[in-house]
Parts: structure tokens; sequence; C-alpha cells
């Protein structure tokens, strides 16, 4: 993390949640900026993943929005696979389908077996912002029933919906929400990494202690309250549960297909992962928890050069949960 100067505790923004929205729009924009050419850094000098052949297909939204999505499959495979619907990180407001570390992950996923859809959708903040809660979420939902109605043109055997930290938020909600409208059948299973679930928090956080704890870690308490209030302004949908799923009931919960949660050590965002772990579990979901041991937020998926064994492990148990499924489904 040295050479990008993020091997000290990361400072506070420039902003607050409390900020003008357009002072949070423009934040949001310079830190988009500065993370992609970071971003870039850390794939720079990796071999090419070979075998595999991608294309861009595209869904469109109710409202007209072109929805692309990169499809990427093993170029010998034969039959249907499993497949990944990954959603982009950035905290529901940032960053890209198309950046250089999301299509390197989607990449080594298909390269293991799987098809991989990774889908653009509309930020809350951004070059493919300003969409505050809803419309990520819809353009997610969107994709995914294309998907599901192209599976036998794709080659898809059963879906496995994941996604990290912001992504992870919509990957959860998408369940939910499939849940509530009568898609869940396209959902096999959810995958989420370094979940995003909780929203606002309170000031000391107490049913949180990873927020303390691990503030500064590369994430920032303040940074991810600013990103909240992007992408949900005034907290206005913050007991919805498909805006922030930490606030799901029982009853939103039961009868969801399987999930994964995996969280971090060192990421301020491990307690609300695993609160919401717990919540699946009490609500009888077939779920379990990954723990990646001394890890900062997202580095199993940011860091192949440097953890290749970790980045390696973390690729090996997405593709092996939708593996599973799809065994499950009688294929």
């Amino acid at each position: 993390m040295a050479p990008f100067g993020l091997d000290r505790p990361a400072s506070a923004p420039p902003v607050t949640a409390r900020s003008p929205r357009a002072e949070l729009l423009e934040f949001a924009a310079a830190a988009e900026a500065a993370f992609e050419p970071v971003f870039e850094a850390l794939t720079a000098g990796l071999p090419e993943v070979e075998g595999i052949a991608s294309e861009t297909r595209t869904a469109v939204a109710a409202d007209g929005h072109e929805i692309k999505l990169y499809v990427t499959r093993p170029q010998a495979a034969e039959g249907p696979l499993p497949c990944v619907y990954y959603v982009h990180g950035g905290g529901m407001v940032m960053m890209g389908a198309t950046g250089a570390v999301y299509d390197r992950w989607r990449r080594e996923l298909s390269a293991d077996g799987l098809v991989v859809v990774g889908v653009e959708f509309r930020n809350g903040a951004g070059r493919l912002g300003p969409y505050p809660y809803p419309t990520g979420l819809e353009d997610c939902a969107t994709g995914l029933k294309w998907v599901a109605e192209h599976a036998a043109e794709l080659g898809v055997s059963n879906i496995v919906v994941s996604g990290d930290s912001g992504g992870a938020n919509l990957a959860l909600a998408l369940a939910i929400k499939a849940k509530r409208e009568g898609f869940l059948s396209t959902i096999s299973g959810v995958y989420a990494h370094c979940p995003y679930v909780h929203g606002k928090w309170a000031a000391d956080s107490g049913a949180l202690p990873s927020v303390a704890e691990n503030d500064g870690y590369f994430n920032q308490r303040d940074m991810m309250q600013v990103l909240a209030e992007i992408y949900d302004p005034g907290s206005a949908h913050i007991d919805e549960a498909t805006c922030w799923p930490a606030r799901a009931t029982t009853a939103d919960l039961e009868g969801l297909p399987p999930h994964v949660i995996s969280v971090n050590e060192l990421d301020p965002l491990r307690d609300e992962g695993l609160g919401y772990y717990r919540q699946l579990l009490a609500a009888r979901v077939p779920a379990s928890a990954w723990l990646n041991v001394g890890l900062s937020h997202e580095a199993e998926i940011l860091f192949r050069a440097t953890l290749p064994e970790v980045y390696a492990a973390n690729i090996r148990s997405v593709s092996g949960f939708a593996r599973s499924l799809d065994r499950r489904a009688g294929r």
C-alpha cells in the first residue's frame, strides 16, 4: 500500500454528511478520479488471463436507459455453466464495472470455469451519476432479469449474485427485492464481500466495534458516512431493507437462497457484515461466513499481485459456491 500513500491512517474527507449536496457530488467525482489510477496500478504487469472470451450485451431499463452487461466465458467450455452476476463496489456512489480491478476479478472468476456478467449500473455520483437510491438497484435488477431470460443463449445453468462493499449491498438487496417482486427463482445464491449494509452509524457505533477499531485502515468511517448521504440523501430510506439490508426483518429474509458473507478482520465494515450473517441464520437462511484474517477492506480483491494465495482462495470460494448450487439444482 506504501506506493499509493495508503500505508498510514486514512484522513477524513474534506466534506461531511451535512455538507451541501453539490459539494458532496464534487467530492465523490474527485475521489473516483483519484481511486481509478490506483486500481489500474494494482493490476499493472499481471499476466493476461487466457482461455476466456468476452462480449458486451445490453439490457434496457424501464426509463429507456441502456445498461451494459460485460459477459465473460471460458472458451473451451461445453454445456451450461454456473454464472456469477457481479456488482462492483464503490459505496453505490462511484467506480465502474470496466475498472481494472473489477475487470480482472471477473476474468479470473471466468477462467475458473464460470460465466461471469458484470453490470454497469448508474451510481449515486461520479461519471455514472448522480442517481441516488433506488436507480442503481433497479438497474441491477433489470440486468439480472435479462441474464435469466437469456440463460440458454449465454450458456448459463444457475445464477449467483455477488458483489463487494457497495456492490455487496446491492447484491444482498437484490435478493430481498426479488423475493418481494416475484423473481427470486432467478437467484440460486448470494456471495457478498465486505458488505456495506448499515447506512449511517451512531457516533459511538457501540453495536459495531469494528467501525472504531479499524477506522483509517484504508477504509475510513467519515468517508462511508459521506457515501451514505450521497446514496440516500437525508437518510430518507434508512429503514428500507433494499437500501440498507441491515434493516431487513426476519420476514424479509425468510426463504432466501443460500448466502456467503465474506468479511475482513481489519475493515470498519467487518461487524455489520457479521451482523447480517447472523440475521440470515436467525431467519433460517442457509448461510456461511468467511473471515479474511489480517486484511483491510476489499484486500482480497484489490491486491492480486501481493496476495496471490489469498486472491486465489477467494476465487475458489466463489466458484465452488456457484458450482455447489448448480449440483444442488440437479444439473
